[in-house]
């Protein structure tokens, strides 16, 4: 399957193997619906707690308007599904097994009558 949009991401339960060009255009699209949305929620499907910690860190790290505190106490044993909320700050991990492996974005809008749009899954080391 041929990945060039993002929207060719949405059928996929794990994360695709990327070429450099192929992350540089999505990286491209999607950051141009992340800095159009009012705040972002992030969910990490990943083999453990500290890759998918390790994951939204790298998020924080690119993005400085997208911080997360208070994730020492974060832990789940096994696969895990992580859950990141820009606007509260929240993080949640919880164990998960069957998930596939990547990173989702929503973009979310203060203004109801604008939908969110979710892309995804990206790989785990997309924004490194």
């Amino acid at each position: 399957m041929e990945i060039n949009k993002l929207v060719d991401l949405n059928n996929l339960r794990s994360a695709p193997q990327l070429s450099n060009s192929q992350e540089k255009k999505l990286l491209e699209e999607l950051e141009s619906n992340i800095f159009n949305a009012d705040w972002i929620t992030i969910g990490i499907m990943a083999p453990s707690d500290i890759k998918a910690i390790e994951t939204l860190k790298s998020i924080s790290k690119k993005y400085s308007s997208i911080k997360f505190e208070n994730l020492g106490p974060l832990h789940a044993d096994g696969s895990v599904f992580l859950k990141a909320n820009q606007k509260t700050s929240n993080v949640f991990v919880r164990s998960e097994n069957g998930l596939g492996e990547g990173i989702l974005i929503t973009c979310q809008y203060d203004d109801g009558l604008k939908e969110s749009n979710t892309f995804g899954p990206l790989p785990l080391d997309f924004f490194t």
